[in-house]
């Protein structure tokens, strides 16, 4: 699942400590989902859309696969 919260981010000139601590959680968290290595759990997926007045849709891209 691929995500925009870097664009987003800098788009409200904030830091990533400023975005985790305005949801709730780490830095290094925010770091780990912008670099794709930690999908969020569907209720921080809200806290981020919220933190940017956003839909869950704007922030993460998700396909499934044909396996």
């Amino acid at each position: 699942m691929d995500n925009h919260i870097q664009m987003w981010r800098s788009k409200f000139k904030m830091t990533q400590a400023d975005l985790g601590k305005k949801v709730g959680v780490s830095r290094q968290t925010i770091i780990s989902i912008e670099k794709n290595k930690y999908t969020p759990s569907l209720a921080l997926g809200f806290e981020l859309a919220l933190a940017f007045g956003c839909s869950i849709e704007d922030l993460f891209d998700y396909e499934t696969s044909n396996d």
